[in-house]
């Protein structure tokens, strides 16, 4: 597997997703690829290598003006950072997120602010995002379906992760396009991972998404970071659990350290991820998870 490779989700009919090279690391971030009656594509990724996902559209047979709809999870822009490219290469793609999310997309100044604040160093692999015109963007909400012809997308809210985040359920292939909302999963390693940045991670909302997904019961999850697998509740219960003790231990270490920076510094120092991701990519993910949580701990 490499960067810009392709690859069928399996068990879902007309499903396809593609490694985005996210961060210049392999198997962390993954752009879906309905190939229906109106095609789509589910988030867009960071907007660095979008030609990459334009590839993959060609290679899966749909040519660019065939695309019906670009459809970012939420507008952390590792989700929505390709959406302005995508949009000017795609002319009949109709760009839909959820309503809180659409101002960002329109006029992305505020959120390459707030971006650039949560991923301190790593906005060097991000570019600067190109703006969505208004008359191609509309805004989704809990309970609205995205009809794709043969294909049917069903929006659930799911604001622990942030309060923009939908998932997205396609019930022909019973696949359940999770965003962040079922944390991350390293299939290398085969490990889920949490994730908590700043500034709108909840704890409570978090594990009200993960009861959405068990409501939902899908056959597969379709993750972000990174790629498909099989749903099953033990999973769900795992990512719950790793929630749960990740906020305590960094509650924990706070009691214990003098600065928040020497949490910070505490669970880098303790990451077992840089086999799975490299060294720079594991310390920059701890430091913006252990940062989200603390902002999370000072708002409770």
């Amino acid at each position: 597997m490499a960067i810009g490779d392709v690859f069928a989700v399996d068990g879902c009919s007309d499903l396809y997703y593609v490694d985005t090279g996210m961060y210049d690391t392999p198997e962390y971030g993954a752009v879906y690829i309905l190939d229906a009656d109106e095609p789509a594509l589910i988030d867009t990724g960071i907007g660095t290598r979008y030609e990459n996902i334009l590839d993959a559209l060609a290679e899966v047979g749909i040519a660019r003006e065939e695309l019906s709809y670009i459809l970012p999870t939420h507008v952390h822009l590792d989700h929505a950072g390709g959406a302005g490219y995508l949009a000017a290469e795609c002319p009949n793609a109709t760009v839909m997120t959820h309503d809180i999310g659409v101002p960002h997309l329109v006029d992305p100044e505020r959120l390459v602010a707030g971006t650039k604040a949560a991923v301190e160093s790593q906005w060097q692999f991000y570019a600067e995002p190109k703006p969505v015109p208004e008359a191609r963007i509309e805004g989704v909400s809990d309970g609205d379906e995205i009809d794709c012809g043969d294909h049917t997308l069903d929006v659930h809210h799911a604001p622990g992760h942030a309060p923009h985040q939908v998932m997205f359920h396609d019930r022909e292939s019973d696949a359940l396009f999770t965003a962040d909302a079922a944390g991350i999963w390293i299939p290398s390693i085969e490990t889920i991972r949490q994730t908590s940045p700043p500034s709108n991670f909840d704890l409570e909302a978090c594990l009200d998404d993960i009861e959405t997904i068990r409501d939902i019961d899908p056959e597969v999850l379709c993750f972000g970071h990174f790629g498909p697998r099989e749903y099953d509740d033990a999973l769900m219960d795992e990512y719950a659990r790793v929630l749960e003790e990740w906020v305590g231990d960094i509650e924990d270490a706070r009691a214990e350290l003098d600065s928040d920076e020497a949490v910070i510094d505490h669970f880098i120092t303790e990451s077992e991820m840089a086999d799975a991701w490299s060294e720079r990519k594991a310390s920059a993910e701890e430091r913006l998870n252990v940062r989200g949580v603390l902002a999370y701990l000072d708002q409770r």
